[in-house]
This record gives C-alpha cells, structure tokens and sequence, in this order.
C-alpha cells in the first residue's frame, strides 16, 4: 500500500471514529451557539484545498457579524463571543471539518487552509504547501502556533510535505490533544509583526 493510501485510510478510520465519539459534543456546541448567538451556527469560507482546488471550508462560529464601521479584519477579539473564544482556545470549532476528511477535501493532519486571496502572493517554495492535503491540524500548529512569524508557519508547511510519514501524523495528533491544557503566556501579534512575508498585504493596506 503507498504512503497516501496509508495516510488516506488513516483519515478515515479515525475521522469516523472520532464523529461517531464527538457526534454528542458536536450537537451541545451547536445547541450552546444557536441559544446564545442565534443562527447561524456554522460558518463558511471558500478555502484552498489539495493544489489549490478551492473548497467551503466549514467551522462552528465563533463570531458576531461585524456592526456598521468595524472591520473585519481588525475586530476579532471584539466580534468574539464568549463561548466562541473557549471554542477557539481548546480547537473545538474545528470538529466541523472531520466531515471534510471523510469526503477527502481536508486530512487531519496538514497545512492549514488560508484564504483565497493569498494564492498568488506565495512564493513558489511557500506554494508547495498545497502539495498535500489540508489538515485540521498541523506541524505549524503545534510548533508554537501564534508566537510564529506566517513565513515560519509557511516554512514549517513545507517541511510537513517533504518529512510526512504516519509516525509524525500521529506526533502531530497527538500534540495537538496536549496543546490546550498547555500553561503559559501566549504573546499576540500585530499584523505588522506577524506579516514577515507580506502576505497580509493587502489587508494592512485596507485597513491603515
């Protein structure tokens, strides 16, 4: 069997098990975010997918629209409801999206799915991040998270298409159960800090 019928049968198998086990989690969070934030409970967002085929990323919400003069890429924290902010710490928004591994549009474990708009901004090293895959969770994502640069992150994508092999899918998942109950301070970022690439761009144009 080759290395991606491996991977592929890994994503299923665990992906059902997981929703057959998490399938009460799930439908708590959504009664928790229908009672308190109203409809919708999902989020949607058209997301790069394996070679770049774009697919609609689907989230539980974590956020409120934005109110007339807020931006939305600058309101974040603000937009952010209370229980969005907890589901967004423990990860826990993203269990929609083990529905996008048994179609086989995301793996549980790969590159993160960014927005559309930075496809033609990546360098062609940095591109190969679509090589595989999206994932869930990622070698970015548990190799420091928000105290990384988008260049390390990107870096660090990359490293995860040449170096995959199960063991470290399976190092990565296993992190990634850790990472919440993880102690100590996590510094945020400004876009200006984060953006060492150039990637947010556009967006820092838009907003200043």
């Amino acid at each position: 069997m080759t290395a991606v019928r491996v991977k592929r049968l890994l994503d299923v198998v665990l992906a059902a098990l997981l929703l057959l086990v998490l399938g009460p989690l799930m439908a708590v969070i959504a009664l928790l975010i229908l009672v308190t934030s109203g409809r919708p409970v999902l989020f949607q967002q058209l997301r790069p997918g394996l070679h770049g085929v774009p697919f609609a990323l689907t989230k539980f919400r974590t956020m409120r629209e934005p109110l007339p003069g807020e931006e939305i890429w600058t309101t974040d924290e603000v937009r952010s409801t209370r229980i969005g902010r907890f589901l967004r710490r423990t990860s826990l928004d993203e269990l929609p999206e083990l529905v996008h591994v048994l179609t086989g549009r995301m793996s549980l474990v790969g590159p993160r799915p960014l927005l559309m708009e930075y496809l033609p901004r990546y360098t062609s090293h940095h591109a190969r991040r679509h090589e595989v895959r999206p994932g869930i969770t990622g070698l970015a994502q548990t190799s420091g998270r928000r105290s990384l640069t988008l260049g390390q992150r990107l870096d660090l994508d990359v490293r995860y298409v040449d170096t995959w092999s199960p063991w470290l899918d399976v190092r990565i998942l296993v992190r990634t159960l850790v990472e919440p109950f993880r102690r100590g301070e996590i510094r945020g970022q400004s876009l200006h800090e984060v953006d060492d690439v150039q990637l947010l761009t556009p967006v820092l144009e838009r907003v200043e």
